[in-house]
């Protein structure tokens, strides 16, 4: 039974790879709605400690974000007022806390923002080739982590956090993902230039390192909340969040590579 859900939650994924196809504004619309998904699942998850996020605001500085078109100029001034704001409800309503406002603000920055990287990484030049980093390097490192663990791994990496991880895993999963990004900017350097191909390495190694971290910090989270998955959306696989959290993580990692270090910008 699990084994056939694990197949039906793969097949509710393959709609996702679909969209990242077509890229442009249906990519832009099936991520915002992956980020309200996360964003509930998040403040699902928080309130199982009996926090009170105001969701809400959450949920409007989403919208808002993804209305200007994911401009990080005006969002930041947004942000501003909506702190402003929001730490006025704690002294108007004893219910909320300043705790509930920051978890707010956090639920908005980590399930909301972080997400929409992937759209971000798209509208580059040469996206529609260079979008596809973040899922190889994810996707991949976590399959070669768990084969290399398995195979290898002796020494925890983190076992407060997430028990199964090993340092040998860890290590076969950056690897893993070094290799066949690296692979994947050989085949497509046919096709664009856009990046010499000694970067693909380097984003697969980052994309190794980074992703490791957003797995293990949704894992920090649902350990900290007492819950095993942010939800039951996929079957086999629990939430958006529990089968995204390499994603959201390793996206602003390569968003923030190709626009700071290789100098590629948004069209």
């Amino acid at each position: 039974m699990k084994s056939n859900n694990r197949y039906l939650g793969a097949a509710m994924i393959a709609p996702f790879i679909i969209f990242v196809f077509l890229g442009g504004v249906y990519l832009k619309a099936f991520t915002f709605v992956l980020s309200v998904a996360a964003l509930y699942e998040f403040y699902n998850a928080v309130h199982a400690k009996n926090f009170k996020p105001i969701n809400i605001a959450g949920y409007i500085l989403l919208l808002i974000y993804y209305f200007c078109n994911n401009n990080f100029e005006i969002m930041m001034y947004i942000l501003v007022l909506a702190t402003f704001i929001l730490l006025i409800i704690p002294v108007m309503n004893l219910k909320y806390t300043f705790i509930d406002v920051a978890l707010t603000i956090l639920g908005f920055l980590y399930a909301g923002v972080l997400f929409s990287f992937v759209y971000l990484v798209n509208t580059k030049p040469s996206g529609a080739f260079l979008v596809w980093l973040i899922f190889i390097g994810s996707w991949l490192c976590d399959t070669a982590a768990f084969y290399s663990g398995k195979f290898f791994g002796k020494h925890k990496l983190c076992p407060e956090v997430s028990p199964k991880k090993t340092v040998e895993g860890s290590i076969g999963g950056m690897i893993g993902a070094t290799v066949f990004s690296g692979i994947y900017g050989i085949i497509i350097s046919r096709y664009t230039n856009v990046i010499p191909t000694y970067h693909y390495f380097l984003i697969g190694a980052l994309c190794g390192i980074v992703g490791q971290l957003g797995d293990l910090v949704a894992s920090s989270i649902k350990r900290y909340a007492g819950i095993k998955d942010y939800s039951n959306l996929i079957p086999g696989h629990g939430g958006i969040l529990d089968r995204f959290d390499s994603i959201i993580f390793s996206s602003a990692a390569i968003f923030y590579y190709l626009t700071f270090i290789v100098g590629i910008w948004c069209k």
